[in-house]
């Protein structure tokens, strides 16, 4: 399992993270939902080491190293000049030192020109090579931020029935979200950061509360004003 305890993390005195616990555990799907700023990215880098000075504890509970079997997917993925596809893959199985395979088996779902440079992809299109990146290593856990944005209707369908069946599997996974409804669909439990803060953590059971509570937490002003707007 992988457990935060306590984590803090400021840029100068600005404070983005204070006293935040999650666990995520082997074999579920954990969602981060939140208004932008609320410290989601923040969270998820310190939780890789893009980030480390942070205060507070975050362990693999069985002892694992955790960059080693976690796999990270940024809201914004990066990609070389002149490299193509197939070769971003076949890079990022040599740089954990796993042997090369054949992707046209993944790439059947996903359908990319894998011998096109990457660079030259659309948005949708590069978020779903980084994903395949990801698809293609035996991680124990995933960390995605905003996995689904940028993808068709149909590709986001995938996914969903990707991420489930990862989960079948004993893997990890904590993904953040904009669309809540993908995040109520395929999530086993679900907290809610506001202002660097946990605010509350959701079970399956109590997704019904989500939707109002965020509305309280971030939007009590503008509701007031949608109120005096459409009275």
């Amino acid at each position: 399992m992988l457990s935060i305890r306590n984590l803090g993390k400021s840029y100068g005195s600005q404070p983005v993270l204070r006293h935040v616990d999650l666990d995520l555990r082997p074999g579920t799907i954990h969602g981060l939902v939140g208004a932008n700023g609320a410290g989601k990215t923040t969270l998820l880098h310190c939780l890789y080491g893009l980030l480390t000075d942070y205060t507070g504890q975050i362990r693999e509970t069985t002892g694992l190293a955790i960059r080693e079997h976690t796999g990270v997917l940024p809201y914004e993925p990066y990609f070389y000049p002149r490299l193509t596809g197939r070769e971003y893959l076949e890079f990022s199985l040599q740089a954990r030192r796993r042997p090369l395979i054949d992707f046209s088996a993944w790439n059947t779902l996903l359908e990319l020109p894998l011998d096109h440079y990457a660079e030259e992809y659309s948005a949708g299109m590069k978020k779903k090579l980084a994903l395949l990146g990801l698809l293609v290593q035996d991680f124990r856990y995933l960390i995605l931020d905003e996995p689904f944005n940028g993808l068709d209707m149909g590709t986001n369908l995938l996914l969903k029935e990707i991420l489930l069946r990862l989960r079948a599997q004993g893997r990890g996974i904590l993904l953040t979200s904009h669309l809540l409804g993908t995040l109520t669909e395929t999530c086993d439990e679900i907290t809610l950061l506001a202002g660097g803060t946990v605010q509350r953590h959701y079970s399956a059971a109590q997704f019904p509360d989500l939707t109002a509570d965020l509305l309280d937490v971030h939007y009590q002003d503008k509701l007031a004003q949608v109120a005096r707007l459409l009275p």
